[in-house]
């Protein structure tokens, strides 16, 4: 159903010099949030004290933050050396490019559940333990992946259906949605009316939950009669506050923002902080704002030194 069978990854323009220092960058970045991340999930896994649903939500958040980042930057390194940039076959491009929006739609997910998790230990405290029991959790998160790759793979389905039979070059360094749809010789109108719903649906509503989670959280936290009770109240939840900040509105920067008079170099490096530093972000955040990660940390480098 296509003529084409590869397509061309152009990646980013610039000098040789550049490129192999851009190459080096982003290849410490990629080893750096492979490790940071792993090490939240061991931590996360072995240390009993981390053993709470919001880090078990956060060790969530981590294969997320694997999975998308691993999607990407393999393919980005291999292509960069080049000068002309390099190729992807159609079906590893579409895989890519579903397992990119699988991932994310997954993370907006989880980002929902870990602020309903901060909306009940904060604004009902009493009943917290009773709600956010160990199988509730695991309900939770296993909602948050299926419905995040379920719905992805509806767009997917819809995206091989289209004929791509003309020019087959991606002016970007991995298989993003717009410049896939782009390259297509059929009528993506109904395609593009698909993804706007389906992207509210799994965007939209839960910035709202979240939204309405943190207006309650602020609500009950001010009515907090001591400046100490308000400060503890307010450290719980300010990492993952921070996390959602970024991940939104580099989301909103990249796909929401009118892209009129936006070159293509601006919008490929808005997608290079949204793909890979925000992964590498978000264990940095967890890890610098919390002190039972760097208790866990102390415990575990201790007992291996022990050893």
């Amino acid at each position: 159903m296509t003529a084409v069978t590869k397509f061309i990854l152009v990646g980013f323009q610039a000098s040789q010099n550049i490129k192999n220092l851009m190459f080096f960058l982003l290849l410490v970045v990629y080893c750096f949030t492979i490790f940071m991340n792993f090490l939240i999930i061991t931590l996360v896994s072995t240390s009993r004290n981390l053993h709470t649903p919001m880090y078990f939500f956060l060790l969530q958040l981590s294969i997320s933050d694997i999975l998308l980042t691993t999607d990407i930057v393999p393919k980005m390194l291999q292509i960069m050396p080049y000068y002309s940039g390099g190729t992807i076959s159609f079906t590893d491009c579409i895989t890519q490019l579903y397992f990119f929006c699988a991932s994310d739609g997954s993370e907006c997910l989880l980002l929902t559940v870990m602020s309903y998790d901060r909306y009940v230990a904060i604004c009902n405290p009493l009943r917290y333990t009773a709600i956010m029991t160990s199988k509730y959790c695991v309900i939770l998160a296993t909602i948050s992946w299926l419905v995040g790759f379920s719905i992805m793979l509806c767009v997917i389905l819809s995206i091989l259906m289209l004929h791509f039979c003309g020019p087959n070059i991606i002016n970007h360094f991995f298989c993003d949605f717009v410049p896939i749809i782009e390259l297509s010789c059929s009528d993506t109108n109904g395609v593009q009316l698909e993804v706007s719903l389906l992207g509210s649906l799994i965007v939209i509503i839960p910035i709202i939950i979240i939204i309405f989670s943190y207006f309650k959280i602020i609500v009950t936290t001010l009515s907090i009669p001591t400046s100490i009770g308000r400060h503890k109240a307010f450290s719980t939840c300010s990492s993952h506050l921070i996390v959602v900040s970024i991940f939104y509105g580099s989301l909103f920067a990249v796909y929401v923002v009118p892209k009129r008079g936006q070159s293509s170099t601006t919008s490929k490096v808005l997608s290079l902080l949204y793909t890979v530093f925000t992964p590498l972000i978000n264990p940095i955040i967890y890890s610098l704002k919390n002190n039972d990660i760097k208790k866990a940390l102390h415990e575990h480098i201790y007992k291996h030194l022990r050893c």
